[in-house]
């Protein structure tokens, strides 16, 4: 063991708490240092969701998966196209086991979601908060930090890595208005990724540049660009989230629920103009086509199912949504058209009923018929995170481009390249963020504490 800091990890979201809980139980000293005033990131935005392929929760369930089916799910949603399929083997297969450490060993409050598959998976493998709220994960693994007495020091942002004849020791960290240095034997990025960058994201993912920013401040792309001063590889730049229905004006998700159930989005014009079961990360580039205005619609069954969530029903407390006996009356409130809107709902039912082809090429109508009473809400599209980065092995050592590791150095979540695929948001499956956050911090600490021994 040093005589420094064991492991210093860089970044307070899911990634690096997991990570430092990790590092923690190994044996290994650790701390965290953050940059924002809490802990969290995007992390704390998302819905909690953790996919996990063989869990004893999907067991339980009576539901049957195994990672090689995760696998194909995952390739299958992303056209079989990313830079490194090992890397999407490797973390559905320690899924089951992330999840089941997060319940067991972090005691996160856990649970299968089987009222839906969600984006990109085939059975249900979403583990999340009942709240569906990311902060509640995200106050588990303080709590476990906690009971740990795993020092966390927001406010102190790091400045730059601490980089001697090519090896890392740990980061130039900016504290009180002073830069000091934190020398450590191990360094775990677990910094978010670059979607509050715009110069990096016109850089990387120009096709999704011109939507507005939902996720946390910090994801400025300091992974990276340390990452190209030392050499080291990149992949999956061009892989992003987005969410194709951010309520308006509130800011809040409209769950997506309401349209994989059999909703619909439309524009000012009241027609649809596209596919929406291509996901709310893929369909999130369609409606920034569309000049970013567009109105969910789906009726009092999906409400019902979607009811379930917290932050709908704050939605639609808070006046978010707009409900009607008829499509004139939902209509009304945004000045959209009543007589189109009607013939779209029509249109939708009978594509739904299989009557007639759907015209946008949409075969999954969820429950099948909209019927009144029908709700509306006014969405835009949105960034929430970038799904590339440094590119990392099977335990999250980032490597140089000839496949050496950069010594000392970790990554994971959002700093590391994710399993979304090679290009834009259509490799997004539900979950990939957290399960890339989680698993890769977990992996990260545990190959640091042994290259430190620390664990046998």
């Amino acid at each position: 063991m040093s005589d420094e800091l064991d492991i210093l990890v860089i970044g307070a979201g899911a990634c690096g708490l997991a990570a430092a809980i990790a590092a923690h139980d190994a044996g290994a000293s650790v701390a965290v240092i953050e940059k924002q005033e809490r802990p969290g990131g995007n992390s704390s935005l998302s819905t909690g969701s953790v996919p996990a392929a063989g869990s004893r929760f999907q067991r339980e369930a009576g539901i049957a998966d195994e990672p090689a089916r995760m696998v194909a799910d995952l390739m299958a949603i992303a056209g079989g196209e990313t830079d490194d399929r090992a890397l999407v083997e490797r973390l559905a297969a320690v899924s089951a086991e992330t999840v089941e450490w997060l319940v067991d060993t972090v005691e996160a409050k856990l649970s299968l979601i089987t009222a839906y598959k969600h984006i990109g998976h085939s059975v249900p493998r979403l583990h999340a908060p009942v709240s569906r709220r990311g902060q509640d994960l995200v106050d588990d693994l303080v709590a476990a930090a906690e009971r740990r007495g795993i020092p966390i020091a927001v406010g102190n942002g790091a400045r730059a890595l601490i980089v001697e004849n090519g090896i890392v020791c740990g980061a130039l960290v900016e504290a009180a208005g002073e830069t000091v240095e934190i020398r450590a034997g191990k360094t775990i990025l677990a910094l978010n990724g670059f979607a509050a960058n715009p110069d990096l994201v016109r850089r990387f993912c120009p096709e999704i540049a011109g939507a507005e920013y939902f996720g946390a401040r910090g994801s400025t792309g300091e992974a990276v660009l340390w990452g190209e001063e030392l050499g080291a590889a990149l992949a999956n730049m061009a892989a992003y989230q987005g969410y194709a229905a951010v309520a308006y004006p509130q800011g809040s998700l409209l769950s997506w629920t309401t349209v994989e159930k059999g909703g619909i989005i439309v524009g000012d014009d009241a027609r649809r103009f596209g596919d929406e079961s291509l996901g709310y990360s893929g369909y999130a580039r369609e409606v920034l086509g569309r000049g970013g205005r567009a109105y969910a619609v789906f009726d009092q069954n999906i409400f019902d199912i979607a009811a379930a969530e917290e932050e709908f029903m704050e939605l639609w407390n808070y006046g978010g949504l707009k409900r009607g006996d008829t499509a004139g009356e939902i209509a009304q409130p945004f000045g959209l058209d009543p007589q189109v809107l009607a013939e779209e709902i029509a249109q939708r039912n009978q594509a739904a009923a299989g009557t007639a082809p759907d015209s946008h090429g949409r075969r999954d109508f969820g429950l099948g018929l909209l019927t009144p009473p029908y709700y509306i809400g006014r969405v835009v599209p949105g960034l929430f995170h970038t799904q590339g980065g440094l590119r990392v092995d099977a335990d999250a050592r980032v490597l140089r481009p000839a496949g050496a590791p950069v010594p000392n150095l970790f990554a994971g979540g959002g700093a590391a390249a994710g399993i979304s695929g090679r290009a834009g948001a259509l490799g997004y499956a539900s979950g990939n963020g957290l399960l890339s956050a989680i698993a890769l911090g977990r992996l990260a600490a545990l190959a640091a504490a042994r290259e430190l021994g620390s664990t046998p």
